[in-house]
């Protein structure tokens, strides 16, 4: 036979092998993964790819959903598990407040000096002037008429006088069961820097740890870099995520189809991120309102959530007061509690606007973040 022969057969397998290395093996269908059972899969669920910006808004597979895959999905930490964890935490960033007060009512002899540094001590903690001489007020009451100088009994009494300020009859639960045409929506607010887009991504790993099948909707449209933090966050728990390629597209449009998202997809929970606004921007506030307002036309907002740093102190109050009168705030969450013994701040913006607490955050981890508990809180304060 010619060499040419050979030539050309040799050349025909080598490009037939070329093609089989180049294809590499066969993709499996769906290409992503369900927040519940990988079986099972969800339209525009997450898989294993890495994030990027898909175009419009919508839901499930229709053109108009920019959901991407992403990493492989995580199962966060239960409630309790976290809550035993952030207790540890905020008994060391606060010791130094509780240790104070401790040490000052357990002197043999407890003068108007005394007092003194009593309020001061409480007032530097952000507790406020009025919570701060109603507690001083009702200590010296009962160290007057029990007399007693025993530590044990002065830290249950400061105790039980510290746990009336924070008022554990408030009602701190999440309205984040689905109704029955629609799921529960929730509105999260708070100016520059406090941390929202990164509150909205530790709160939906935390109903995904309750089962909750959630929604995250990218409605700070200013921020191309929000949309891509916040469907990070969803991606890493098979979080579905309603987002505009758009940047500074209307806000209102991208929230109204992350709600009819939620509608459609029969889920328990949509999320709402909202661009950080300065308090004093009357414009920006006013948006709030309109954002509520156009999502209301799909479905209640059943929670509005302010975000506050717990660093920022009194600023904090003034914050709380603004944006309460923009939308109704029916709860808050505080950031940073870890980075301050100023846990007053809860007494005082609780006061101020008959408003709980309802999440704290203390810590950058992405289980950081735990309902708040008035007794484990005041019992941390205090160890």
């Amino acid at each position: 036979m010619p060499v040419y022969v050979y030539v050309i057969v040799a050349v025909v397998i080598l490009a037939l092998l070329g093609f089989v290395l180049l294809r590499g093996p066969k993709a499996p269908p769906g290409g992503y993964e369900s927040t519940r059972d990988a079986d099972d899969p969800i339209p525009g669920g997450s898989g294993d790819g890495e994030p990027g910006a898909g175009s419009g808004t919508g839901s499930g597979t229709d053109a108009g959903t920019a959901v991407d895959e992403g990493p492989r999905i995580e199962r966060p930490e239960s409630v309790n598990t976290r809550m035993a964890r952030l207790r540890g935490r905020l008994a060391k960033s606060s010791s130094v407040f509780g240790r104070g007060l401790l040490a000052l009512l357990s002197r043999d002899r407890i003068d108007q000096d005394v007092w003194d540094e009593i309020e001061e001590t409480l007032l530097l903690a952000d507790l406020g002037s009025e919570a701060s001489m109603d507690l001083v007020e009702a200590l010296q009451q009962r160290v007057k008429v029990e007399g007693t100088s025993d530590p044990a009994r002065v830290k249950a009494m400061l105790r039980e006088e510290l746990l009336k300020l924070v008022d554990p009859a408030m009602d701190r639960s999440l309205a984040v069961d689905r109704k029955e045409i629609a799921p529960a929506v929730v509105l999260v607010v708070g100016v520059n820097g406090v941390g929202k887009t990164t509150t909205v991504g530790k709160l939906a790993r935390v109903l995904v740890a309750e089962d909750k099948d959630v929604v995250l909707g990218a409605a700070d449209t200013f921020r191309a870099a929000a949309a891509d933090q916040l469907q990070t966050w969803g991606n890493r728990v098979g979080v579905v995520t309603v987002r505009s390629e758009n940047e500074g597209a209307d806000p209102a449009s991208v929230a109204f189809d992350a709600v009819q998202a939620g509608i459609e997809g029969e889920s328990d929970v949509v999320l709402l991120d909202t661009a950080g606004r300065l308090q004093n921007k009357a414009g920006l506030m006013d948006q709030l309102g309109k954002i509520k307002r156009v999502v209301s036309k799909a479905a209640e907002v059943d929670e509005v959530l302010l975000v506050i740093d717990a660093t920022t102190g009194q600023n904090g109050m003034v914050q709380a007061k603004v944006f309460s009168e923009a939308v109704d705030v029916t709860g808050i969450v505080l950031t940073k509690l870890d980075g301050t013994a100023k846990g007053g701040i809860v007494v005082a913006i609780q006061r101020a606007l008959g408003v709980p607490v309802k999440l704290i955050g203390l810590g950058e981890g992405p289980d950081d973040l735990a309902p708040f508990d008035a007794e484990q809180f005041v019992d941390a304060l205090l160890d």
